[in-house]
Parts: structure tokens; sequence; C-alpha cells
């Protein structure tokens, strides 16, 4: 199965929102219309990646996140900005800013760090 990532491009705004707390800003990738070569991607792929996005990139995170004191975090923070990571289907508060899909996630919403995004893709039922 092809990962609808290996086609995405990934836009950071120019000053996007500052995350509170210990909050994460991720940006969503945005999938194209056609491959590198050309050719369309089915409307499957494309809708596939616009209802289950589950990889971001990370732009900003809160002061607060990460906290030493916190035993879960003991080994260090989850992930840095410019990480790759996935997060489940439904986390986070979704939005738009200069017209690029967001999120803002607690610190613990990180389910991994991702090397290669494109090597990424749901799993079908």
């Amino acid at each position: 199965m092809t990962s609808v990532y290996s086609t995405a491009e990934v836009v950071i705004p120019d000053n996007p929102p500052e995350p509170m707390g210990y909050h994460i800003m991720i940006v969503m990738p945005k999938v194209q219309q056609s491959t590198k070569g050309g050719v369309l991607l089915p409307e499957s792929a494309k809708s596939r990646e616009d209802i289950a996005s589950i990889v971001g990139k990370v732009v900003k995170v809160g002061k607060d996140a990460y906290p030493e004191t916190d035993s879960r975090f003991a080994s260090g923070p989850w992930c840095q900005v410019g990480d790759w990571v996935m997060v489940s289907k439904y986390a986070g508060h979704r939005f738009e800013f200069d017209g690029i899909e967001m999120r803002i996630l607690n610190d613990d919403a990180i389910l991994a760090v991702v090397d290669e995004p494109s090597k990424v893709s749901r799993a079908t039922a």
C-alpha cells in the first residue's frame, strides 16, 4: 500500500499561535493532487488523508510540556520541534491557521516519533 504521506507537503505558517502550558502544536501534511511525476491521485487516497490524519510535524512546544518532575517523562521529552509524530485519529484540537491544518495536543498525546512519514499508512479493516 502506498502511503499518502509520500505525496504530502508540509507548510509551516508564519508566526503560528503559541501553545500554552503543556501543549504541543503540530502541522498536518497536505496531500497533493498528483504525484511528482504528474500522475493524478485517486480521490480515495486524498479523502483518506483528510479524514484520518495521524502523522504531523511538531512546530512548537509549550514551555510547561514534559516537566522533569513528572515521572512519565523521566527519560526526557517524547518529542521536540521538527519531529514527525504519530497521534490518534481524533487527538487534540483541530483548527486551520492561514489555511493550514494544525492541531494542539497535550504533551502525553504523542504515540510515537516517526523517522520517515512516507512509510506510514493507516491500516484498513
